[in-house]
């Protein structure tokens, strides 16, 4: 055991014997493309088993021998992986679906990149017939019938009581994008593309930038099983609607949170007015970003919710 000395020069030498014998930071950190286009994404997603390339920046020379660990969190089961970091940053996802943080080592030392982690999906044949693990989510189109926009998605994020919190982006959490009915039955599951992540995200800061103060949007409806939206057919809701596919979401701003739209607008009512101002913003993003291009669609309050606007990133433009 080290002690503190009295002596001239002995705590000097104390120290520096401490510092030596702390474990060294590895000098890496994610590049800004880690981040998306917004720089608020806050998580990856792959399929069990896959090849995952690190968007990595070295604070110097990179080390000759790097390895690599997916540490498992949030009442993630099982052990991760562990291998020896590939030729371009090349890392194999953990085959256990869940969530995951990299931890790199090296003789220089190791780090823990906890500002973006990893969602390793479940793959969609693992659900038999309408349901997964016991959650009802119905039936996809082939996409041989509706062509490849429609096609079913390649997996599943499983949301567990633990996970639900995660942050998919700075002002996003998982559990936000969960479909309203199944209150009882865990583990759920979800689909959560991260272009409506981006979209969201940008819109927001593109509504600050214009001079709308926009700290909250509340997501009313992301993803919808393909059972669940079924029960809303002729109702509003579209046979294909871009929410069972989880690029689409129904929101509005709510920076004081008493679950009603702001008067973005300053006019005094808090309406379609208000709705418009975030279409105006979306209408912006998808200029600079084509590739985020999607359908909009402004609906009015009723007797159950506010004004809110649809948006999605579906490939291509469509208004409503």
């Amino acid at each position: 055991m080290l002690s503190l000395v009295s002596r001239r020069g002995g705590v000097c030498l104390l120290l520096v014997a401490l510092a030596a014998a702390m474990p060294r930071a590895l000098e890496v950190q994610l590049r800004p493309a880690a981040f998306g286009k917004s720089g608020a994404l806050r998580v990856w997603q792959t399929l069990p088993g896959e090849r995952v390339r690190l968007p990595l920046e070295w604070g110097g020379p990179r080390p000759a021998r790097v390895r690599y660990a997916w540490v498992p969190v949030l009442g993630t089961k099982g052990e991760g992986a562990s291998d020896t970091l590939a030729a371009g940053e090349v890392a194999r996802a953990p085959g256990q679906p869940g969530v995951y943080e990299l931890r790199l080592e090296a003789a220089e030392g190791a780090r823990v990149l906890e500002r973006l982690r990893l969602v390793v999906r479940v793959p969609f044949h693992r659900k038999q017939g309408p349901y997964l693990q016991g959650y009802h989510i119905g039936r996809y189109p082939s996409a041989q019938a509706r062509g490849a926009r429609y096609a079913p998605p390649s997996g599943f994020i499983e949301v567990t009581r633990a996970n639900q919190g995660l942050a998919l982006s700075e002002h996003f959490r998982l559990a936000e994008f969960l479909t309203h009915d199944q209150k009882q039955v865990w583990p759920k599951y979800a689909v959560v593309d991260k272009r409506i992540l981006e979209k969201l995200e940008l819109v927001l800061a593109e509504l600050n930038a214009l001079g709308y103060p926009a700290e909250h949007m509340v997501v009313m409806s992301g993803y919808r099983t393909p059972q669940y939206n079924g029960r809303g057919l002729g109702s509003g809701r579209a046979a294909l609607s871009r929410h069972t596919y989880g690029d689409a979401a129904d929101v509005w701003v709510d920076n004081d949170l008493d679950g009603y739209m702001d008067d973005l607008n300053g006019d005094g009512r808090r309406d379609t007015g208000d709705a418009r101002v975030i279409l105006e913003a979306a209408e912006r993003v998808e200029a600079r970003h084509p590739e985020l291009a999607g359908g909009a669609g402004i609906y009015p309050a009723n007797g159950v919710h506010g004004p809110f606007l649809h948006i999605d990133a579906r490939g291509r433009r469509a208004r409503w």
